[in-house]
């Protein structure tokens, strides 16, 4: 923060790391991912707020929402907005070197009044030929048992979208085309209903053609799409020839992909997650929701994903 005048100014803290192919940029505050290039172009969405103020933020302790935004732990009333608190917060830098850079998030009062377990959240990213491996690191430094969700919102431009001239690529045409392996005949999506909760029972059949689905406008007007159950380990988001852009591979249980529902963003998110969102209506307690991560004390939880730029 700095002041101009009677002006108080944001400067993000920016951290880069570079190889011969990618080129990335990390902001302190959230840990987050702010920037990808690449073959002479930018491939992460610059958080332009007239579509979506942010980049690749990191979801903690919870993916999407609770229901009424309140939640229930050891008897006691919480509240919690969307996707949690750490992509708001401050992230200490705790080592660089020329290919790896990893911050660090402890709990503090703050968090304990909206969240009643220590924790120690390490995010960091690491470089390797065409690769960036995103790296997250959960540690419950208490004696007593812990529960969490941890996720990725990253966002990409579309693959053949002119970025000088988005409005001109805005279209209802094909805007290119999700590759998912395994390869299925179909996915099956959750939806998202009240509140950005899962209704429970209404699933949706998403149908393949080898393994590819053709991406519209209109495709993300309902919300995102929520493949649940590890139906896939990668997602390669191509162009309108079905030619490879980019790939997220992971083991999270679940992957959200989203573009802002009668928007005509110039992105698309792939978004693996460790969590997801309450069901509708949902009364039960914090630890009890469906996809929770549990951690004995002192124990670590650790997952890495890989944005692969083709």
């Amino acid at each position: 923060m700095e002041i101009t005048g009677n002006l108080l100014i944001f400067v993000p803290k920016m951290n880069t790391l570079s190889n011969d192919i990618i080129s990335i940029a990390i902001d302190d505050h959230g840990a987050e991912l702010t920037s990808i290039k690449a073959h002479g172009r930018e491939y992460l969405w610059n958080a332009d707020p007239e579509f979506w103020k942010r980049h690749s933020p990191v979801l903690f302790p919870i993916v999407g929402s609770v229901w009424q935004g309140e939640y229930r732990s050891h008897g006691n009333t919480y509240k919690m907005g969307q996707h949690g608190f750490a992509r708001d917060m401050d992230h200490t830098l705790v080592s660089k070197t020329a290919d790896e850079i990893m911050y660090e998030l402890r709990s503090n009062d703050e968090t304990l009044q909206k969240y009643p377990y220590p924790f120690i959240l390490n995010v960091g990213y690491r470089l390797h030929d065409n690769i960036i491996d995103v790296i997250w690191k959960v540690s419950n430094p208490s004696d007593d048992d812990m529960y969490f969700s941890i996720g990725a919102h990253p966002a990409f431009y579309w693959p053949e979208l002119d970025q000088a001239q988005p409005e001109g690529y805005l279209s209802s045409e094909s805007r290119g085309f999700f590759r998912f392996t395994p390869c299925r005949e179909s996915l099956i999506s959750s939806v998202i209903g009240e509140g950005g909760c899962i209704v429970k029972g209404f699933d949706r059949e998403l149908p393949l053609s080898d393994g590819v689905l053709p991406l519209y406008t209109e495709t993300f007007n309902h919300d995102a799409l929520v493949l649940e159950n590890s139906q896939v380990d990668s997602v390669t988001l191509c162009d309108g020839s079905q030619k490879p852009y980019l790939t997220l591979r992971f083991d999270a249980p679940l992957v959200g992909l989203w573009s802002p529902p009668h928007k005509n963003a110039p992105f698309v998110c792939i978004e693996p997650w460790y969590g997801r969102a309450d069901q509708t209506s949902y009364t039960g307690t914090y630890e009890e929701k469906e996809w929770m991560q549990h951690l004995a004390p002192h124990a670590t939880f650790s997952s890495v994903y890989q944005i692969i730029i083709h």
